[in-house]
């Protein structure tokens, strides 16, 4: 930049170089050498970990759901497996709401027409109480039938005075609308009902859709506290009832078994203890949890055990990195991200430390698709539940879609649509990204065509459920995922280059004085 120039010809270049700049694409990372790492993380390594959360999980009810003996089991196993590796291994506990049905639930009418409904019709709301009950029913401020335009709008249990009258010991029928489902049933409660059954208001899906009345509430509470039964039903039924009560007396017969408290969980987070610039921490993180009802050695026992066994693997190969990497192993991911949003709201000035994090939840589903976060938002753009993905993810993206394109291996974007631990980092700016094999959602015809497996069918047929175990796992996804887990790892660990600059303006700048030629266009590689 010392040398001389006239004027005109430096302006030339200027625009030259500029021109050159904006052309190029998002940032890419110097390509590394991750051959030795990929090698060395296995199947076998990978399923080691994961027989011992089956074994766990079948010593434990079935089950690794945090604040369960389950959970513990595995976050101990997981603390274990990091120390003998030789990282630092420290432990975040928090606090949660803790929901489990342990037993189902039953909803019938007694009187005057007996009918059991099925376990279809009718669900418990998380963190409902748990009792038996038979008792007369109870209409409480509801609007039966309804207009189908405007829609309803139910106030029905939102107010204590929509009590005024109820008999202590019945069970109340509410509408949903207006107010929280905790609220009418914290109303009904105090008013002395033994349990209460709330049924969907029935308004218009959009102004351009009839009335849904056949959708049954899958409600939460939100929070432990409520003492009394409470489930949800479709509009139908609700009706069915409400014109019974208007009769005469109805009697109910409802019972749930469940668990509604607050309970203890934690994260296992393992540093490197190899060097590396802990101002760019990469945090590498799968969720430990399971759901109550299976084992979750798919979701997301492969997250966990594939993360675990490449921070092994760089240990006993003693690699080397540039950034500071870090291993988090999350609790209550089920329960709504718990784990990961506490790790991150705790961070505070340390937040600016954290260079990436990269999110393995599900690499092995059955039916698997090569899934890559889709960190430009250009598959699905912001709005919905899709969120913004800050800058440097898209960097992240192309670092997995290009190792995939590179083996001839086809990937498909995901939406970031808060599903994952990635939410909270990306909600406070970290750039983001990570894999996926797919979970409820249905392969299409295309999709079998590129990557095999079955069209019309789940991903994971398994998913959420207990025969979500060691035999639910495709091993050639868990193979090549495997290998994307350590690839991405140390090509961030390691990357001269950041997520956000190839060269620098810099060089690109020094790099064209240092050429001769200009000839219709400058080459900057």
């Amino acid at each position: 930049m010392r040398h001389r120039m006239r004027a005109g010809w430096w302006g030339v270049l200027a625009v030259l170089i500029s021109a050159a700049v904006l052309a190029q694409p998002a940032a890419a990372l110097d390509e590394v050498n991750t051959k030795r790492l990929r090698d060395a993380v296995t199947v076998n390594g990978i399923l080691r970990h994961e027989r011992v959360l089956q074994f766990i999980a079948n010593a434990n009810g079935g089950t690794r759901v945090s604040g369960s003996a389950g959970f513990d089991a595995s976050a101990d196993y997981v603390k274990r497996q990091l120390e003998q590796a030789g990282y630092t291994v420290s432990e975040q506990p928090f606090e949660f709401p803790f929901f489990q049905e342990t037993a189902p639930a039953s909803f019938e009418r007694v009187s005057p027409t007996p009918k059991t409904y099925a376990a279809d019709e009718f669900a418990t709301m998380s963190y409902s109480g748990s009792a038996d009950v038979t008792a007369a029913l109870q209409a409480v401020d509801v609007v039966v039938p309804i207009a189908s335009n405007p829609p309803n709008t139910s106030t029905s249990g939102c107010e204590p005075s929509d009590f005024a009258g109820f008999s202590a010991g019945s069970i109340a029928l509410l509408q949903r609308g207006t107010c929280p489902f905790r609220q009418k049933a914290d109303n009904a409660s105090a008013a002395g009902a033994s349990a209460v059954i709330i049924f969907n208001e029935g308004q218009p899906m959009s102004p351009t859709q009839p009335e849904d009345r056949t959708i049954v509430i899958h409600g939460s509470l939100g929070t432990p506290g409520v003492t009394i039964p409470v489930i949800g039903t479709s509009y139908a039924i609700g009706e069915e009832l409400v014109t019974q009560t208007r009769a005469g007396t109805v009697t109910v017969h409802l019972s749930t078994s469940t668990i509604s408290e607050i309970r203890t969980t934690r994260n296992v987070i393992g540093d490197y203890p190899g060097g590396g610039d802990t101002s760019q921490t990469v945090v590498i993180g799968s969720h430990l949890d399971s759901v109550p009802g299976g084992p979750g050695i798919n979701d997301n026992g492969s997250g966990s055990a594939t993360d675990l066994e490449t921070a092994i693997q760089i240990a006993k190969l003693g690699l080397t990195p540039r950034r500071a990497l870090r291993f988090a192993f999350w609790g209550a991911e089920e329960e709504g991200l718990l784990g990961s949003r506490h790790y991150v709201d705790n961070l505070g000035d340390a937040v600016g430390d954290i260079y990436a994090n990269l999110n393995f939840d599900m690499l092995a589903s059955p039916n698997y698709v090569r899934f890559v976060y889709d960190g430009d938002n250009s598959a699905f753009p912001p709005g919905g539940n899709v969120q913004t993905a800050p800058p440097g993810s898209g960097q992240i993206e192309s670092l997995f879609s290009t190792y995939f394109a590179g083996l001839g291996l086809a990937s498909d974007p995901t939406a970031f649509d808060g599903r994952s631990d990635y939410g909270p980092f990306i909600a406070v700016g970290i750039p983001a990204g990570g894999l996926f094999s797919g979970a409820e959602g249905t392969k299409t015809a295309d999709q079998a065509a590129t990557y095999g497996g079955i069209a019309g069918q789940p991903y994971d047929a398994c998913y959420h459920q207990a025969c979500d175990t060691i035999t639910n796992l495709n091993t050639k996804a868990l193979a090549e995922m495997g290998d994307g887990v350590a690839h991405a790892t140390w090509t961030l660990a390691k990357s001269k280059s950041g997520l956000f600059e190839d060269l620098s303006l810099r060089a690109r700048n020094a790099k064209a004085l240092k050429s001769t030629t200009f000839a219709g266009h400058l080459a900057i590689r």
